[in-house]
C-alpha cells in the first residue's frame, strides 16, 4: 500500500503528460493533402465517335431478278470497267422463253404477209391482216422484255473500280436483296462515323481528325473532317461525319476505326487536374491553412483542366481536396 502510494503521484504526472499530448496533436492536427505544380502544356477538345472505312465512290451490287447463281466471272481484287459482267444467273428458262415467242413471232409474220396478199386479191378482209399485224407486234414487244429479263440475268458493275469483296457462290439462289459483290475505287478512302447530336453543332469541315485503329495499335493517323450530313437521325439521335482520308492511308476498306475530333486546341495552356476544381474554385495551403482560389476554366479532357485565369504555372495546389476540406483547415503534404 505504501509503495502505490508512493508511486501516484508519478502515475498521475505521466498521465498528465499523455493527456497533453493528445491535447497537443489535437490542436496541431493537419490532414494530409497531396500538393502538385500548376504545368504547362498543349490542352486539345475532341469530339469521340466511331466508324468504318470505305470507299469514296462504291456500289452495292445485288441482282435485279432472282435467280440462281450459274457463273462467277469477277473475284476480289480483280480491276473491273463500267457495264462489265461479274455474274450469270441461271438463263435457261429465259433462252426457252425467248426461242418460243421467236417462233410465234415467225408465224405471225407469215401470217400477217398471207393476209395482206389475199386482201390485194380480194379473199380476205382488212380486218383479218390488222389482226394478224396486232398479233405480231404483240409478240415482238413479248420478244423484247423476254430478252431485257435474261439481260437482267447477267449482274454488271455500274463503276469502274476493284471487286473488294464478293459473296455467292455457283448453285446458291440470289435474291433481289442479297449483295453478291462490292465494287468501289480503291482511292480515295474515307471515315463515315455517327456523332452525336449533341456535339454536332462543334464539328466543322476542315477540323482535324485523329484515328486509332485495332490493327495499327502504335499509330495515330491523321484526317480532315470532309462532309457533314444536313439530315439528322432521329432515332439514334446521331449525324453522319464524313472524314477524308489521305492516298498514303494504311487502313483498308471494311475497318473499324476510332475518330477523335479536334473542335479547339491550345498549345501552351496552364493545366490542373480535373480533381482539383471545386466550384470554380482550387484549393491550395497557406502556411499549413487552407486557402481557395476562384479560376476559370477552359478546354476539360478527362484528366486535365485548362485554367484560362487565377493560376500562374508552378503554383502548388492541391490536387484531389478530401471530402469535407474547407478553407482555414489545417493541412499537411504528403
Amino acid at each position: 500500500m505504501n509503495r502505490l502510494v508512493a508511486r501516484l503521484p508519478l502515475i498521475v504526472a505521466v498521465l498528465a503528460l499523455a493527456g497533453g499530448g493528445a491535447w497537443l496533436w489535437r490542436a496541431n492536427g493537419a490532414t494530409e493533402v497531396v500538393m502538385v505544380a500548376v504545368r504547362q502544356g498543349p490542352a486539345v477538345e475532341a469530339i469521340y465517335a466511331t466508324g468504318t472505312v470505305e470507299a469514296e465512290k462504291w456500289a452495292r451490287i445485288a441482282p435485279v431478278v432472282p435467280g440462281r447463281i450459274a457463273e462467277i466471272l469477277a473475284f476480289e481484287g480483280d480491276s473491273v470497267r463500267e457495264g462489265q459482267p461479274l455474274a450469270r444467273l441461271d438463263d435457261r428458262e429465259a433462252r426457252a422463253k425467248i426461242s418460243e415467242l421467236e417462233a410465234k413471232a415467225a408465224y405471225w409474220r407469215e401470217e400477217v404477209n398471207r393476209s395482206r396478199a389475199l386482201a390485194e386479191r380480194g379473199i380476205r378482209s382488212k380486218e383479218a391482216e390488222e389482226k394478224s399485224r396486232s398479233e405480231y407486234n404483240q409478240v415482238i414487244a413479248a420478244i423484247s422484255a423476254a430478252r431485257q429479263r435474261r439481260t437482267d440475268l447477267v449482274v454488271t458493275s455500274p463503276l469502274d473500280g476493284v471487286v473488294l469483296r464478293r459473296d455467292g457462290e455457283i448453285g446458291e439462289l440470289a435474291e433481289m436483296k442479297d449483295v453478291l459483290f462490292w465494287v468501289g475505287a480503291p482511292r480515295p478512302l474515307r471515315v463515315t462515323a455517327e456523332v452525336d447530336e449533341e456535339d454536332i453543332a462543334r464539328v466543322r469541315v476542315g477540323q482535324t481528325v485523329l484515328i486509332k485503329a485495332d490493327a495499327f495499335t502504335d499509330r495515330v493517323l491523321e484526317a480532315r473532317v470532309d462532309r457533314i450530313t444536313p439530315k439528322g437521325d432521329p432515332i439514334n439521335k446521331t449525324f453522319r461525319v464524313r472524314v477524308a482520308l489521305p492516298d498514303d492511308t494504311p487502313l483498308l476498306v471494311g475497318m473499324t476505326a476510332e475518330i477523335n475530333i479536334i473542335t479547339r486546341e491550345t498549345a501552351d495552356a496552364l493545366l490542373v487536374p480535373a480533381s482539383a476544381l471545386l466550384d470554380g474554385m482550387v484549393l491550395t495551403a497557406e502556411d499549413g491553412t487552407v486557402a481557395a482560389i476562384p479560376v476559370r476554366t477552359g478546354i476539360r479532357g478527362r484528366t486535365m483542366v485548362e485554367v484560362s485565369d487565377g493560376l500562374a504555372a508552378g503554383r502548388m495546389i492541391i490536387a484531389a481536396p478530401p471530402a469535407g476540406l474547407k478553407v482555414g483547415d489545417r493541412v499537411r503534404p504528403k
